[in-house]
């Protein structure tokens, strides 16, 4: 009777265990990691079950996490990338947050969550620095295949001529910190032999869970900054016919709706 008393208790602690899950939260281009609590994404996610475990902070000796949270079935960490600094380096520090938050939980499944550059972000952490713990990439409004804003936005701000000048001197600290971003800006261009989601779209992809969260009332429609044919990964030619894509009529901010989407596929 003690044995199997004592088996059951193993087994009870072996099935709690494993459906302990982690979320990361990847923001995009000139976004933070408190834009998921703005939109009442957390708010909505945590309703659903899912703590906040709090913000990850890159750091010169390795990331720094939040202090351990008290016990949860599930937790969610946000993390504060430099959204102006080249796809490659956000990619290298999500990768070693993503392997610290690993070590905290071991066992435990992660799933990534990229809005807009995030999540081309965490596609590219998952191919280049593999897929450790991640069992699902989950993308919002993400440019997989680039947009035609970020020339647009190299244009604007790399024209030359006397009003350039002006811009320099008028333009504000947005326009300051978009013309100091053109690596990220040409990382996110349009993917063509020799560009970096060129590159990225023809490396073999872990065999994980893929979803797309694409903007607009109708698919295809996109939305302002990213068509939405770019922001579906079955449009990538190493993921075809392998990601689950929804449809969400909003702009392309995140939004609550993403939060009640999210908290569908996350449950």
């Amino acid at each position: 009777m003690k044995r199997i008393l004592l088996l059951i208790a193993l087994l009870s602690a072996f099935a709690t265990r494993a459906q302990a899950d982690v979320a990361i939260l990847v923001h995009g281009y000139l976004g933070d990691a408190y834009g998921w609590e703005i939109s009442g994404i957390n708010a909505e996610l945590a309703a659903r079950g899912w703590q906040r475990a709090g913000i990850i902070f890159p750091g010169y000796q390795g990331p720094v996490l939040p202090p351990a949270a008290a016990p949860a079935p599930n937790k969610v960490y946000a993390i504060e990338l430099p959204s102006t600094a080249p796809l490659g380096v956000q990619s290298d520090l999500l990768t070693q947050a993503l392997r610290a938050v690993e070590a905290r939980h071991p066992g435990e499944s992660v799933t990534l969550i990229g809005h807009s550059a995030g999540g081309v972000v965490a596609r590219m952490s998952v191919v280049r620095g593999g897929a450790g713990q991640v069992r699902r990439l989950i993308t919002i409004a993400a440019p997989n295949l680039g947009t035609e804003r970020a020339l647009q936005a190299l244009d604007v701000t790399h024209a030359g001529g006397p009003l350039n000048i002006v811009k320099d001197i008028f333009g504000g600290r947005t326009y300051r910190t978009v013309k100091q971003s053109w690596p990220v800006l040409l990382d996110l261009a349009p993917a063509q032999p020799g560009s970096t989601l060129h590159w990225l779209n023809v490396q073999v992809h872990p065999d994980i869970e893929y979803v797309s969260i694409v903007r607009g009332e109708s698919y295809g429609l996109g939305d302002f900054l990213v068509p939405g044919f770019s922001q579906d990964l079955n449009n990538v030619p190493q993921l075809r016919g392998k990601s689950r894509t929804y449809v969400v009529g909003t702009e392309h901010a995140l939004s609550l709706q993403d939060g009640r989407v999210l908290s569908g596929l996350l449950r």
